[in-house]
């Protein structure tokens, strides 16, 4: 796609509640015998089926091995959670209903619900798509290009401000980096009392670091060229007014 096109996709919500589930670190399960919390336990097979490591003795074992086949016996919830600090730092929260089944030495979690709730609002996410879908190609680097851009990088971060509406920027006090897809960069914009996000979109997807470099490297270029604010999407949170 060339640069006279405007390139402003984002990740499908299947995409989006992969790669949470990917980048997560932690998992909190609720089920007939309470709720627990797991540091570092889980990973997802080929059959997109979430697999936990849990303690001999914890409860969710036995409320697994007691529930009913096929009968949804657990709600698995993660948080996506900005690498740089900003106020609000979870992005989106994901929910999965399903059942657990002992397997080995872990449980084996089959989905029949999978609920995604980014800032703009909670999305029920098809069961095909969220099995079919892949987690976004930076979605386990992100949290290291966001902190190096942060740390490293404010006067990069400052000039990319030059590709935003004044508008979007009137009353800010801070600028920081929230995210980064294939697709594009998000810019948290801090007001005293409120704040607001714009996405930059890439002119072209990065399926790569590599490429992720070249898009930013077109960014930091349109923006030492802008003379004038230019038009983006502009994704609102609900404490902007």
């Amino acid at each position: 796609m060339g640069d006279s096109q405007t390139w402003t996709a984002v990740p499908a919500a299947a995409e989006r509640a992969r790669s949470v589930l990917a980048a997560a670190w932690s998992c909190a399960v609720t089920a007939e015998g309470g709720r627990e919390e797991f540091v570092g336990a889980h990973s997802v097979d080929d059959d997109s089926r979430v697999l936990l490591q849990v303690p001999e003795d914890s409860a969710l074992l036995a409320a697994a091995i007691c529930a009913p086949r096929g009968e949804p016996s657990a709600v698995l919830e993660f948080a996506d959670v900005a690498p740089v600090p900003v106020r609000n730092r979870i992005r989106a929260r994901l929910w999965m209903a399903g059942w657990f089944v002992p397997e080995d030495d872990r449980l084996a979690f089959r989905a029949t619900r999978v609920v995604l709730r980014p800032a703009t609002g909670a999305v029920v996410v098809d069961l095909d798509e969220f099995a079919a879908a892949e987690p976004d190609p930076l979605a386990l680097a992100e949290a290291q290009l966001l902190t190096h851009l942060a740390d490293c990088h404010s006067d990069a971060v400052e000039r990319l401000t030059r590709l935003v509406e004044p508008d979007s920027l009137h009353g800010a006090v801070r600028v920081q980096p929230l995210a980064v897809d294939r697709h594009g960069l998000t810019l948290r914009i801090e007001r005293a009392r409120a704040h607001g996000d714009v996405r930059l979109p890439f002119h072209a997807p990065a399926d790569t670091v590599s490429h992720l470099t070249e898009r930013m490297h077109v960014l930091l270029t349109q923006a030492s060229a802008a003379s004038c604010p230019r038009p983006l999407q502009r994704q609102r949170t609900d404490g902007d007014r």
